[in-house]
């Protein structure tokens, strides 16, 4: 027994010994960085990294805009996307602690008009279901209702909820959906009568002392430290080409806010790790949230399907991936990670915590060039868990390229070869209003350029058809930023347009584009 003891105290020392090893950001670290941030093209991003407890590293790279000099620093913004899934489950956790709900309550105990499409889901479904994606609905359902700006309120899409049909049995299946943390924003709205934005703010961040972040476009648009986003926009698909800013408005799916709708800075991300990797205790020796609500959201509760990674990423590749409440618990090597990625358009953001070694980091970007966030991703978890050096962002750059060669190869295969045949009716019988369930109405109208698509849910989300091949055709809205996609028209017997489908052109575009679930039918005039 004694011999088993000190092997035991002798395996602690050593992790201990290890930890401390590398209780510093490595070395000529910032020279690594913007060499990588130039070599890649990303206009500027952050970096928090928080180790022990304390800020070991928060500031900027490059520049807020291209063709504008001022640079990025550790207060300037950036959306952090879906990485604001943890923001939620935190004020959550609060109304938790204060005894308001639990975890396990029925929504519509707290939400008296929320309706899935099976009735026995509506009065099955928790809080704690909302936020492990296996509501049964499909990957990315319903991302249109907010992607990429909305006129549709936050109510109206949780009572849009009842008509998506379900693509798997409800608790069986890891299905990632933005739309359950929009519900999950509505109930606290509900019981602490208080908006989504000023509870998160006010008990979020706060709270943490995250002073410069923001949880609504008003605050985020009149600071004028915050970055700009953009993407590749002219290579022949999003993601190929040249990088260029994207236009900012202040429409931007505000409705999907508790899905993704903060914005933070490097020195306000520390402190968010601060509170995470204590368990949810403040500088100020405060708590924010209850060990025990703490536990709970590192708590694995859905499996994830693990991707396959190619040959030269495969030492990558996690042995378990499990979601629990807004956070991926995964391992690396063996050694359990949680995290969360995010993207907005024109941005992407990392949050990482390594908690047996005390470390964590987040990394954000004005770009959506992912591959120098997940290269730096693994190089410092192997820098922290004394692993020798990869040159990991090198890899994922050149996965990055290869994947979007292949979709510029395939894009233009789809496209080559046409069938010259159709349409079967003229375009003026395409003409009229057509309606989604969930989505609401398009309108197809008649012009001198031909037939064009508006979609009325969606301000300024509008194009030209351009016949592609029987009764399908293509549609590049006049916002480029817009996902082109088919549009197939079906008729029946009369040759009057029964329904209409659609389906993204690009084979690599975002989930969110989430075009195939709609299924448009006419809207019949009032007599």
């Amino acid at each position: 027994m004694n011999k088993i003891i000190m092997a035991q105290a002798v395996a602690a020392l050593l992790l201990a010994v290890a930890g401390l090893a590398h209780a510093a950001p490595p070395a000529r670290f910032d020279a690594r960085v913007e060499a990588l941030r130039q070599q890649i093209g990303v206009p500027g991003l952050a970096i928090a990294i928080v180790e022990n407890g304390k800020t070991t590293l928060a500031r900027g790279y490059g520049v807020r805009q291209l063709g504008a000099p001022a640079k990025v620093d550790a207060d300037t913004l950036f959306p952090i996307g879906s990485t604001s899934k943890a923001v939620t489950v935190a004020a959550l956790a609060t109304l938790v602690d204060a005894g308001k709900i639990k975890w396990d309550d029925r929504v519509i105990d707290h939400l008296p008009g929320f309706q899935m499409y099976d009735p026995w889901v509506t009065r099955e479904m928790t809080i704690r279901d909302l936020l492990v994606h296996r509501s049964g609905i499909g990957y990315g359902t319903g991302d249109l209702l907010f992607v990429p700006r909305s006129n549709v309120s936050r109510a109206e899409v949780v009572r849009r909820l009842r008509y998506f049909k379900p693509a798997t049995s409800f608790r069986t299946t890891f299905a990632y959906s933005n739309l359950m943390y929009v519900v999950a924003g509505q109930l606290i709205e509900t019981v602490s009568g208080q908006s989504w934005e000023e509870y998160t703010r006010q008990h979020v961040l706060q709270a943490a002392g995250m002073r410069n972040s923001t949880s609504d476009n008003e605050r985020n648009f009149a600071t004028e430290n915050r970055a700009y986003p953009h993407a590749r926009m002219n290579g022949g698909l999003r993601g190929a080409g040249d990088q260029e800013r994207l236009d900012e408005r202040d429409d931007l799916g505000r409705n999907a806010a508790p899905a993704g709708g903060i914005a933070s800075s490097a020195n306000d991300l520390a402190k968010w790790l601060q509170v995470q990797l204590s368990g949810g205790a403040m500088a100020d020796g405060k708590r924010m949230f209850s060990a025990a609500s703490h536990a709970q959201m590192w708590t694995p509760v859905v499996q994830m399907p693990i991707g396959q990674m190619p040959p030269e990423l495969k030492p990558l590749q996690s042995q378990f991936s499990s979601y629990a409440l807004g956070w991926d618990v995964v391992d690396y090597r063996g050694v359990r990670v949680v995290w969360h990625g995010g993207a907005v358009f024109g941005f992407k953001t990392a949050v990482v915590m390594l908690p047996e070694q005390k470390v964590g980091f987040a990394i954000t970007i004005n770009s959506e060039d992912g591959a120098i966030i997940r290269g730096l991703m693994y190089e410092l978890m192997d820098h922290y868990l004394g692993l020798p050096a990869n040159d990991w962002p090198a890899k994922y750059a050149a996965f990055s390229q290869k994947q979007v060669a292949q979709g510029l190869e395939a894009l233009r295969a789809g496209q080559s070869t046409p069938a010259k045949v159709g349409p079967s009716v003229p375009a003026a019988a395409l003409v009229g209003t057509y309606s989604d369930p969930w989505y609401g109405n398009i309108e197809i109208a008649a012009t001198a350029d031909g037939p064009r698509i508006d979609f009325k849910s969606t301000p300024r989300m509008g194009g030209k058809l351009e016949h592609w091949q029987y009764d399908t055709y293509v549609t590049r809205f006049d916002d480029k930023t817009i996902e082109p996609a088919y549009v197939t028209f079906a008729l029946d017997a009369e040759g009057k347009v029964a329904r209409i489908a659609m389906k993204a052109a690009s084979p690599i575009a975002d989930f969110s584009w989430d075009y195939q679930d709609l299924d448009f039918t006419p809207v019949k005039a009032d007599k």
